[in-house]
């Protein structure tokens, strides 16, 4: 994305920068305020917040440049842990030792919105993939399950 062609805006409620748009909105819960900010080009909110109360204890605090760099940061770093979670959720691995050998199981799940699917896959000790099957994206990757996957000769397991 190239930041430099997005627009750019300063403003009280309204603080477009670098990819990010901050909005001040009212709190539908309460009399307050809230921040919400999105990445830009993405649906899904980064970060909704509490905002502060101006002098007049009746509009928000015009958004500035040092709160706007605060919460972008915050922002990123909730991004940052989301992807996290979404890789650990959809690749899991897991070592075993069978017939002498140290080979590692991987179970990389693809999230498709119509036909999700898994790919279970093994490696040995060099990285030198052994053998691989699709399947559903429900499987339960263990030590016990992948120990039995090996043992079965790599047969996709039901």
């Amino acid at each position: 994305m190239d930041t430099d062609t997005l627009e750019t805006v300063h403003e009280d409620r309204l603080w477009i920068d670098n990819g990010w748009p901050a909005k001040v909105i009212k709190n539908e819960d309460d009399d307050g305020w809230a921040v919400a900010m999105t990445r830009h080009g993405e649906a899904e909110l980064a970060l909704v917040g509490p905002w502060t109360m101006g002098r007049d204890k009746k509009n928000p605090k015009p958004l500035d440049v040092s709160a706007f760099n605060t919460l972008v940061k915050t922002a990123s770093e909730v991004r940052r842990r989301a992807e996290q979670h979404q890789h650990v959720m959809l690749h899991k691995s897991v070592t075993v030792n069978a017939g002498g050998e140290t080979i590692t199981v991987e179970l990389d799940i693809v999230p498709d919105e119509y036909e999700p699917y898994a790919v279970l896959l093994a490696k040995d000790v060099f990285g030198e993939q052994l053998a691989s099957v699709k399947l559903h994206p429900d499987f339960k990757l263990n030590a016990v399950s992948a120990g039995a996957w090996i043992e079965g000769g790599y047969r996709s397991p039901r």
